[in-house]
């Protein structure tokens, strides 16, 4: 038997979730063309047949459906679309992650400069940042220190990136969190002008 001329069916790795061309083994299928258009219930084998004549691949896109939805597609283009939509929710992941950094009541001034290199670099490359500072024995008793030190940095930080928690404390350990993205700058309304008084009019003399 003679076979009409078309592309080659693309072979599928076994964990595709959708099931095309000859692994589309069921006796018919609801087929709908390459513009969404219903063409009905047909055998698979005809399915198969018309998506070949077509240079195009059957791809199951409904397999719980009775008979399952399949349609004729460029399946090569179908699933780069795919991996770059799910590429770019990963990337949107990326963003929400949060970096830890750590610094001390008494954490001198070199290392604090070196926290803050760290986070600088964490929120210009779109990540919050949180700084956890814990409190060990009587530093309980100067919680205000330790709160100062952490706005300290976070003024550093101001131009890549804005407090999103102020420092809040929980047990012996106190919290900071910042975004990324510069702080917006306050807009002073100008201040109204006082009315000019009125000039006194000459009196007739």
């Amino acid at each position: 038997m003679h076979r009409p001329r078309g592309r080659r069916f693309v072979p599928v790795r076994p964990e595709e979730s959708n099931r095309i061309n000859r692994q589309i083994r069921v006796p018919e299928v609801r087929l709908v063309g390459v513009d969404g258009e219903q063409l009905g219930v047909v055998e698979t084998q005809e399915a198969l047949q018309r998506a070949q004549e077509a240079g195009l691949d059957l791809v199951e896109v409904a397999a719980k459906a009775r008979p399952p939805v399949c349609r004729m597609m460029d399946y090569g283009k179908f699933r780069y679309a795919k991996q770059k939509k799910e590429a770019e929710a990963k990337k949107k992941q990326h963003t929400t992650q949060v970096k830890e950094l750590r610094v001390r009541p008494g954490t001198d001034v070199h290392d604090i400069a070196r926290q803050t290199k760290k986070a600088q670099e964490f929120l210009e490359d779109g990540q919050r940042v949180k700084f956890t500072l814990r409190f060990r024995g009587r530093e309980m008793a100067h919680q205000s220190l330790g709160k100062q030190k952490l706005l300290d940095i976070a003024e550093n930080l101001a131009e890549c990136g804005f407090v999103e928690l102020a420092p809040r404390t929980e047990g012996r350990i106190m919290h900071l969190v910042m975004a990324p993205g510069a702080r917006k700058a306050k807009v002073e309304k100008p201040a109204t002008a006082a009315p000019a008084e009125a000039e006194p009019k000459p009196s007739a003399e």
